[in-house]
């Protein structure tokens, strides 16, 4: 027979008294282990008869747990690098683009060493540095297992000892060895004399410390939000970030490639210089330029933000650490959850049509808000419909066409919306049994996609008639938008019925399975091409109003396009109707994959 061994007191504890007359049992014929006196606490001797030994992290000070907070990052980071070879060689690839992207930018501030608006730039890059450092967290936690201090929360940890072990291991990294060579470059671009260079070492040190500090602050202040079904909608977005940051970095390397070069940030430098930690690179130049009691001021203003900063992710961990976590109270409590779903979907029911359509349309919306491929995909789709014609618009080489990009991006919503349901769909098919419950279901499908798409367009339109200044070409090209998405409304109903496919829900990153992945492509693609060739009559009267000089009609390419684009949806939809209750399972097997 076994026996569990009960856990020991703490030293000076109390054992409880014997009861009067109590004898202690005897132990065992052959155990010569004595028996201890009342009071007397002994450790606990797993198999093998050697004593285990007290927690190493139970008030553990600063050295102790600095090299083991470490030697966990490089542990998670190796372990990590052994999972799969793909894993490894994208780590790998990544480290090596970022220490030579790093190096180029190194070798490029070196070269501006005395330019006189140096010190403008490396003021604007850190800022932008730093701004990085505060968004990226919140888009890609994952890829660093630390940035989850509820991970330790059983541990006995103080915030003091954790937070510093913390700091030093978030040095450890490709980001932080990416951001300590550009400090140093801009350090070494606008250093000029003995006060310049040992503010430039202070500088050096304090860029990397806000950098990370801003970053635990705002990953700690967040977690619940990012380790929640949210914070993973947050990651699937990220490509979305990249994109329009790539564009927004396209936008300024083309204004300071113009006339007036580096002297185009001097306005921006002006306000930057005093948002840390790009005041601690802009007094290097202020002792550089002999203005000591500015650079001074700046300084300071840098340390006390990481002071601040420091405070701020204290508090974050320990009401992190200490207090519950209130959506999930809230969600607790009898019947919260319910009431507030029945008055989000009473809300919104209200503006939606009677019937299946309305109801149909519901679903659309609460698949658009809740379900993370189905949010990123409309993310996407707004967000790079919006971009395209503005950059172009900004860039001043561009169309008012270019806001057709909105109709194309929104209509592609539209393709595949049955295996958006997956497996689902079959609660769906069971509730088709004739050709106009068909309709109806793709018709409260279709009636999703434009009532955001409509209005969405016709705002991107307008805005790139602002920007370009092309008021006289707006309704031609707001006709040629509506065209343009009714006629992907009209395929992606078609290409939903004839070519569905499987959306894979154990990856974020799969948008269809491997087996279907030619069909995919036929469908999207496919469908992109006719619908174009459907919107050519309307670019056809565009272009011979344009030719016979009758611009006074041109106006009329927008209803002519609105009403085009809206007989080809209902057509398709009429077309389509009939082969969805015919194909239900058919459809079914190919989004069930």
């Amino acid at each position: 027979m076994t026996t569990s061994t009960p856990p020991d007191r703490p030293t000076g504890d109390a054992a409880p008294a014997e009861p009067a007359g109590s004898t202690p049992p005897a132990p065992p014929a052959g155990n010569t282990t004595p028996v201890p006196p009342a009071g007397v606490t002994t450790p606990v001797k797993p198999a093998g008869g050697t004593a285990a030994p007290s927690h190493p992290a139970a008030g553990a000070p600063v050295a102790v747990l600095l090299p083991l907070f470490v030697r966990l990052k490089l542990t998670l980071l190796r372990n990590g690098l052994r999972q799969t070879a793909g894993r490894r060689a994208a780590y790998i690839t990544s480290m090596v683009l970022a220490v030579a992207f790093a190096a180029l930018q190194l070798l490029g501030l070196l070269a501006l060493r005395g330019h006189e608006h140096a010190a403008a730039l490396v003021t604007t890059l850190a800022a932008v540095l730093a701004m990085g450092w505060a968004v990226m967290p919140l888009f890609f936690s994952s890829g660093d297992e630390t940035l989850d201090p509820t991970r330790l929360v059983m541990l006995p940890l103080r915030p003091g000892p954790l937070m510093a072990s913390l700091l030093v291991s978030s040095l450890v990294g490709i980001g932080p060895l990416f951001t300590l060579i550009l400090a140093v470059g801009s350090v070494l671009a606008v250093a000029h004399g003995g006060a310049a260079a040992a503010a430039g070492a202070v500088a050096v040190l304090l860029v990397p410390l806000v950098c990370v500090a801003l970053a635990r602050a705002v990953a700690t202040a967040n977690v619940r939000l990012l380790t929640s079904r949210r914070g993973r909608d947050l990651a699937l977005l990220s490509g979305l970030v990249i994109a329009i940051g790539l564009q927004l970095v396209n936008i300024g390397m083309q204004k300071l490639s113009g006339e007036g070069g580096l002297s185009a940030l001097e306005p921006a430098a002006e306000v930057l210089r005093w948002v840390p930690p790009a005041t601690a690179v802009d007094a290097v130049a202020g002792f550089a330029d002999g203005e000591p009691g500015r650079a001074l001021g700046q300084l300071a203003l840098t340390a006390a933000a990481l002071v601040l900063l420091l405070w701020w992710w204290h508090r974050s961990l320990t009401r992190l650490m200490t207090a519950p976590d209130s959506s999930t109270l809230q969600a607790a409590a009898p019947g919260g959850g319910e009431r507030a779903g029945r008055a989000g979907s009473g809300a919104l029911a209200r503006f939606l049509p009677a019937g299946r359509t309305g109801t149909v349309m519901l679903r659309g919306f609460r698949y658009a808000w809740r379900d993370p491929k189905t949010k990123a995909g409309w993310a996407t789709a707004l967000g790079v419909g919006l971009l395209v014609p503005v950059v172009t618009s900004v860039q001043g080489g561009g169309s008012i066409y270019a806001a057709c990009w909105a109709s194309a991006m929104l209509g592609m919503q539209m393709y595949n919306q049955f295996g958006q349901d997956t497996s689902a769909f079959w609660m769906v098919a069971q509730t088709i049994g004739t050709a106009r419950d068909a309709r109806l279901e793709l018709r409260g499908r279709a009636l999703t996609v434009a009532v955001v798409g409509v209005p969405f367009v016709t705002s991107v339109v307008l805005l790139s008639a602002a920007l370009l200044d092309a008021w006289p070409q707006a309704a031609e090209a707001l006709g040629l938008s509506f065209a343009l998405l009714g006629a992907l409304l009209a395929t992606g109903a078609v290409s939903s019925v004839t070519h569905p496919y499987t959306i894979p829900q154990d990856s974020g990153f799969k948008n269809v399975h491997p087996s279907q992945a030619g069909m995919a492509t036929l469908s999207i693609f496919g469908g992109m091409v006719v619908g174009a060739l459907l919107c050519a009559p309307v670019a056809a009267l565009t272009i011979w109003l344009h030719r016979s000089g009758a611009d006074g009609l041109l106006w009329l390419v927008l209803p002519v396009g609105a009403a085009w684009g809206l007989g080809l949806s209902v057509a398709a939809l009429r077309w389509a109707a009939p082969r969805v209750a015919d194909r239900l399972p058919e459809i079914l097997a190919a989004v069930s994959k």
